[in-house]
């Protein structure tokens, strides 16, 4: 069975991301499927919600709730109807691939899966330090070497 392999590289991919975060919300605009906006942090959300993330739930919580609202934030995001557009940050219909519909925009609901974790979860409690390897790292603390996978 190759679930403890996916897993595996899926908390390696989470780490990934978490570190390419930015303090303002933003990441890296690359991939097909960047329409998907927050969604991109689906991999995140999903271990978050499993607790299966080698890292404090509550930096990860600050992580999606800057990329959440740098994502669904920004203006022209949505049309006049309330439903979302193409785009990453506003309407940007140019980013998006042929097959992507406004339904495939609603990916974007996967940021939202730790909303499944109870009140009293450590995801919802404030630590006093919730920011992510991005900041301290670019902060000068000592964080630790990242690393590749092996088999």
């Amino acid at each position: 069975f190759q679930y403890p392999k996916v897993l595996k590289r899926a908390v390696r991919y989470a780490m990934v991301l978490e570190k390419a975060v930015a303090p303002d919300g933003t990441f890296p605009a690359v991939g097909r499927s960047m329409v998907y906006r927050c969604g991109a942090m689906h991999v995140v959300a999903f271990l978050a919600l499993r607790d299966e993330l080698p890292m404090p739930k509550q930096q990860i919580r600050s992580m999606l709730t800057r990329t959440i609202g740098r994502t669904l934030g920004q203006k022209a995001t949505y049309d006049a109807k309330g439903w979302l557009q193409i785009g990453l940050s506003g309407h940007q219909p140019r980013l998006g691939e042929s097959y992507i519909s406004t339904g495939s925009l609603y990916l974007a609901a996967f940021a939202f899966l730790p909303l499944g974790l109870p009140k009293t979860d450590a995801f919802w409690q404030q630590s006093g330090d919730e920011r992510g390897s991005y900041e301290r790292i670019w902060a000068g603390e000592n964080e630790q070497a990242d690393f590749a996978l092996k088999g």
